[in-house]
């Protein structure tokens, strides 16, 4: 057993490419009880965990970002590797833990050669080996444990075969650490690529060493015939397969667009029965809560200002938990590689390259960590391009805005064709970054002051099942961080909008006769929110909305927007809900919606032409302060985020403008 020194707990630090198994590993030794921080000034992410308790070691686990290499290639490797020699709170490790993919050896063993060159002491677990072994090879521990000179073993990420015996040799290098105290390390330099070249080729030959046939099981008879060191190995037949349709010129880009038109449609129905259990359930609390507690000013805080705030964030759970979970088991299967292969030359014709796909493709959950993913970019006109176009992917906080907006336009029994317009909205959203980027990389000496060239290197990974409590864990998380993220802000938004929407004119005066109790709640509501802060707020920026055909009141929700984007829906909830009391949350706003009509005329104030503007209106703007900021800090300049605010507002209110009084010439109103 492991104990804990006076002077600190033992750190064991688990180092590997992307696509290792590295975070498998971690979840096997955690438990999958751990904390995700950032490297102090920086935005590298990484995990943090004691080791389970079962396990008997009393040590730090650190689950530190995938790198292929020590020798940095961009601003987030240069931070991960600094920190394996001197971690800002954890100091160096004791102990690295070196994943390394069977079916990639040479490759991956530059990383192990590099870190015990280094002076780590390392214990090389090796992962994939059942892809290995259906290819009828085999890889030789023992001897590859001989020519590194450090401990060699295998782990089935499947069901954790080979765990004991990595727990034994940590116990036993964790002892050896205590005994004679952390190793002594030097950062490893590169003056030039010669050694580099070298130890690459000496990583190929210890792979022709180590790697050897199998005989069949079917073929027991032949077992002496086949055993045998070979030079060279065949790849993943079954990758191959896969590969000439999902790779091909023209069938590959088919394949793309259709999984993520398939993606999305997923999203919107399959979550439908659920965002309708939540609104229902949300909608009978609140109207029991004013039941409840009468006609008072704190009934109506709990009812529209709680109750329908905390709503309007967790109806939408459900969709973000299905989009988290289908990119989870792309990225896991290996067919997000292939994705930023298949769209690399399409990107390079707008100044991008296939890098810029996976904090692209992170701007479909949220722009912050997409655009903290860009630091992995090495060229930084291609990094800063990145960061500039992420806003105008379609990210999970717009979900709530496009769910609502696609029902107003879409009966409920015609789900599949939200699904399509989602799509569509998405797709829409794609082109659009596609074709500012492509402006915006003409100009790129003026707005990025960088017009530096670069190249495109990916590796792809073997096709394979996807981990389901690996994807399931890391859904639940990412779902987790959205509501901590969006909650607290959407539910004092909702405060705010319901004061501004019940002061000051919190007691109107009105006529009762013959009417009814809820006619006479209907009727105050309404006369209470004509004479409220809000309305003396939207009437100031009237001129601005009467251009789109739309009054003070949406105008009022766009700008509370701009805190988060999801806010524009719990905004309407506090705006036009007052005058409804159904059982069903997004039903009653919706209804509330169709009821509408521009003040002082007889018009519609939400009709289809309207409706589309508004979804226009949020593929473009920017609404999001913590995305300026973020911007502002990993680009290093306010340039970056002034000119998008600049840019992208301006074009959702001329696209806007366009989109509804163009519909409205053409008689679609």
């Amino acid at each position: 057993m492991i104990t804990q020194t006076a002077h600190s707990t033992p750190l064991v630090t688990l180092v590997g490419p992307p696509n290792s198994g590295k975070t498998t590993l971690f979840n096997y030794l955690s438990g999958k009880h751990y904390k995700t921080v950032n490297y102090p000034g920086s935005t590298v992410d990484y995990s943090v965990s004691k080791m389970q308790d079962k396990f008997n070691i009393n040590a730090n686990l650190l689950d530190s970002p995938g790198i292929i290499s020590l020798i940095p290639a961009s601003p987030d490797e240069e931070v991960s590797v600094h920190s394996l020699y001197k971690h800002p709170k954890y100091g160096n490790p004791d102990l690295i833990i070196a994943t390394a993919d069977s079916t990639q050896l040479s490759r991956h063993l530059l990383l192990v050669r590099q870190l015990l060159e280094s002076g780590f002491r390392v214990i090389v677990v090796l992962t994939m080996s059942d892809l290995l072994n259906k290819r009828n090879f085999d890889v030789s521990t023992k001897r590859l444990s001989e020519l590194l000179n450090c401990d060699v073993i295998k782990l089935d990420g499947r069901n954790g075969t080979g765990l004991d015996k990595l727990l034994n040799l940590i116990e036993i290098n964790l002892n050896n650490s205590l005994l004679s105290g952390k190793p002594d390390t030097t950062e490893y330099k590169l003056d030039n690529s010669s050694p580099l070249i070298n130890m690459f080729r000496e990583s190929e030959e210890i792979e022709k060493e180590v790697i050897f046939r199998v005989a069949s099981t079917k073929n027991i008879s032949k077992a002496d015939k086949e055993l045998q060191i070979l030079s060279n190995y065949q790849i993943d037949n079954t990758t191959i397969k896969i590969d000439r349709f999902l790779l091909h010129k023209y069938w590959g880009i088919f394949g793309f667009f259709a999984i993520m038109s398939i993606t999305f449609t997923s999203v919107f129905w399959l979550a439908q029965p659920l965002m309708n259990l939540v609104d229902k359930t949300f909608g009978f609390l609140a109207n029991f809560a004013q039941a409840s507690l009468g006609d008072t000013w704190y009934s109506d805080l709990i009812s529209n200002g709680l109750i329908s705030g905390i709503g309007s964030v967790l109806v939408f759970v459900p969709q973000i938990i299905i989009l988290f979970l289908i990119l989870g088991l792309l990225e896991d299967s290996g067919y997000l590689a292939r994705g930023a292969m298949l769209i690399d030359k399409p990107l390079s014709k707008i100044g991008l390259n296939g890098k810029s796909f996976v904090p692209m493709l992170s701007g479909f959950a949220c722009a912050i960590p997409a655009i903290m993913a860009a630091r992995t970019i090495s060229n930084k006109r291609e990094r800063l391009l990145t960061i500039f176009i992420i806003p105008l992917i379609s990210c999970s906080a717009r979900l709530p805005v496009y769910a609502l907006l696609i029902g107003f336009l879409v009966p409920n029994h015609n789900q599949w064709l939200g699904g399509v317009i989602l799509a569509s909205i998405y797709i829409f959203g794609i082109i659009s970054s596609v074709v500012i980027s492509a402006i915006i990389n003409k100009f790129s000496k003026f707005i990025l002051r960088n017009n530096d060239n670069s190249s495109f290197i990916l590796e792809l990974p073997s096709y394979r099942m996807p981990k389901l409590s690996v994807v399931i864990n890391n859904t639940v998380t990412n779902a987790e961080q959205y509501i901590k993220r969006a909650g607290p802000t959407i539910l004092a938004l909702s405060i705010a909008i319901w004061m501004l929407s019940y002061f000051p004119n919190n007691n109107p005066k009105i006529e009762a006769k013959g009417l009814s109790s809820e006619q006479v709640i209907s009727l105050k509501s309404s006369e209470r929110l004509a004479g409220s802060y809000s309305a003396q707020l939207g009437k100031f920026i009237q001129p601005v909305m009467t251009p789109l055909g739309m009054d003070w009141r949406v105008g009022v929700s766009l700008v509370s927007a701009f805190a988060a984007r999801e806010v524009f829906v719990s905004s309407l909830a506090m705006i036009f809900r007052v005058t409804d009391s159904s059982d069903n949350l997004q039903s009653s706003i919706l209804h509330s919606m169709r009821n509408a009509e521009i003040e002082g005329t007889n018009q519609k104030l939400f009709t289809p032409a309207t409706i589309l503007g508004l979804i226009v209106f949020f593929i473009f703007a920017l609404q999001c302060i913590s995305t300026i900021s973020i911007s502002y800090k990993e680009s290093g300049t306010w340039r970056i985020p002034l000119f998008q605010v600049l840019i992208f507002t301006g074009l959702a209110y001329i696209f806007t403008f366009i989109t509804v009084n163009g519909l409205r010439a053409i008689g679609i109103n």
